[in-house]
């Protein structure tokens, strides 16, 4: 797994965010999939030659983020919540594009309105689960 990290020293992105945003990165696009067992904070500092706290850091972002979990002593694993959320997303976007055919929205027009919540970051703001 570890090979696919690359941390980029000269990079101005710490250290511990070019390892969250790649592990990140490698869960939404399902390259670690769900239960996955991650190395643990020790073993991935020193393969990447890290310092404990920056992997420890990274992992815990990960962890408030919902991706992945950490079982005690067991170590750390791929959450299924990522999994729950792109499924609530697919839901939306029916529920979305449903709307957008009964009131006759252009399909262009409609997508311009998503690309427009993605960027003012109306999407990214938390609601209430149903």
């Amino acid at each position: 797994m570890n090979s696919m990290i690359v941390i980029d020293s000269a990079s101005p992105v710490p250290p511990f965010e070019q390892l969250r945003a790649q592990l990140a990165r490698q869960i939404q696009d399902r390259t670690l999939a769900v239960g996955t067992r991650l190395p643990t904070i020790r073993r991935l500092a020193a393969d990447l030659g890290l310092a404990v706290n920056t992997v420890g850091r990274a992992y815990r972002e990960l962890e408030e983020a919902g991706l992945i979990e950490t079982r005690g002593h067991a170590g750390s694993f791929v959450s299924a919540a990522g999994e729950e959320g792109r499924e609530r997303a697919r839901r939306a976007a029916v529920e979305y594009a449903t709307v957008v055919a009964s009131i006759g929205l252009d399909t262009n027009e409609a997508l311009r309105i998503v690309q427009a919540a993605l960027t003012k970051g109306i999407a990214a703001s938390p609601s209430p689960s149903p």
